[in-house]
């Protein structure tokens, strides 16, 4: 399940958690732009056993953004086969999705710090929400977030 949430200091933030396993999940925060043609955020990934996080992914607003992916995963919720794919320019952030009978859909979240950055790492994590209105909500959520607009839930979500 997706939930658009404000961190300590208020500022928004979007949280996907597994509806399988709510300990594993993702979260992008520190949302912040420094001209029109990009916004920078945090992702931060959980499991068992695992944090991680990457401090600057970049959005372009000339690229094929995350939310018209989620989108089109949102509009597939009757099924499809294989896997479908999406990625930052940069490929810090990438998502890979899977149809689960039963109207599932597993996004499977990997981040991994710039090329430049020490370490050399990546990691992943498997979220699995509803096709249908999770997977709308988790593109509004997102869109929202991207867009520095707040989004409020209605009581009892």
């Amino acid at each position: 399940m997706t939930s658009p949430d404000g961190d300590i200091d208020g500022k928004p933030c979007v949280t996907i958690r597994c509806q399988d396993n709510s300990s594993v999940g993702v979260t992008f925060c520190d949302r912040f732009s420094f001209d029109q043609d990009s916004v920078h955020y945090a992702v931060e990934a959980w499991a068992p056993g695992l944090t991680a996080r990457v401090n600057e992914v970049v959005a372009w607003t000339w690229d094929n953004d995350l939310t018209t992916f989620l989108e089109e995963l949102a509009a597939g919720y009757r099924g499809w086969d294989g896997e479908r794919t999406w990625h930052t320019m940069d490929r810090d952030l990438a998502v890979s999705a899977v149809f689960r009978s039963g109207g599932y859909i597993g996004l499977t979240w990997t981040i991994r710090p710039w090329r430049s950055a020490a370490g050399d790492w990546s990691t992943s994590v498997t979220t699995w929400l509803e096709a249908g209105e999770q997977m709308s909500c988790l593109a509004s959520d997102v869109r929202h977030f991207l867009a520095g607009e707040r989004t409020v839930l209605p009581s009892g979500q």
